[in-house]
């Protein structure tokens, strides 16, 4: 395995096995600005993995924009979701369907599906959607909805650019069956969740 290789995969087991999985998004009373938006993705493996994912699949796209316009999709329609859950729009089966996108981009990545860009944008988009709203439910009891947003769309980016990186080291060559095997994972732990 190449160094990069190893350091990537030490990465993704370190930032799996520091977090926890997210039960139905609260937010504690004592976080409400950029720092706990910040540290919200990194605390649930749910989100985790979703981050990761987006970043890793638009990182085997063949259309070198998906690189960048994939996960700016994701971040511009989480913030949309978030704005929907503030204002107490409800959206049914937002728990479902957080563990529904964890199933499909799994799959999408185990299987090397590569959607034309604006079908790979709007299909995580659709997902953005749904984990921005489960927390915008939650920015209204932060002290500082704004700064608390701010902080969990830059963790999200980040997130991506380290999916991003990992997929780049791992799109050919001996680190392909890691990342099937992580991506299989993925969608596993979406089943999972699933059955709860």
């Amino acid at each position: 395995m190449k160094p990069a290789t190893s350091r990537s995969a030490l990465l993704a087991a370190a930032l799996l096995f520091a977090s926890r999985t997210a039960s139905a998004h609260p937010l504690d009373a004592a976080g409400s600005g950029f720092g706990t938006g910040f540290g919200h993705p990194f605390l649930g493996v749910d989100h985790l993995l979703a981050m990761l994912a987006v970043g890793l699949w638009a990182s085997q796209h063949d259309d070198r924009r998906a690189r960048w316009a994939v996960p700016a999709s994701f971040v511009a329609m989480m913030a949309v979701g978030g704005l929907l859950g503030m204002a107490g729009l409800g959206l049914p089966f937002a728990e479902g369907g957080i563990a529904g996108s964890l199933l499909l981009l799994g799959l999408l990545l185990a299987l090397s599906v590569r959607l034309p860009l604006a079908a790979g944008a709007l299909t995580v988009g659709l997902f953005a959607v749904i984990h921005g709203h489960a927390h915008g439910v939650e920015m209204p009891l932060a002290a500082s909805p704004v700064l608390y947003g701010l902080g969990f769309m830059t963790a999200t980016a980040i997130l991506h650019a380290v999916g991003l990186g990992i997929g780049s080291v791992t799109r050919s060559g001996a680190a392909q069956w890691a990342l099937r095997l992580g991506s299989t994972g993925i969608a596993a732990y979406g089943v999972v969740l699933l059955a709860r």
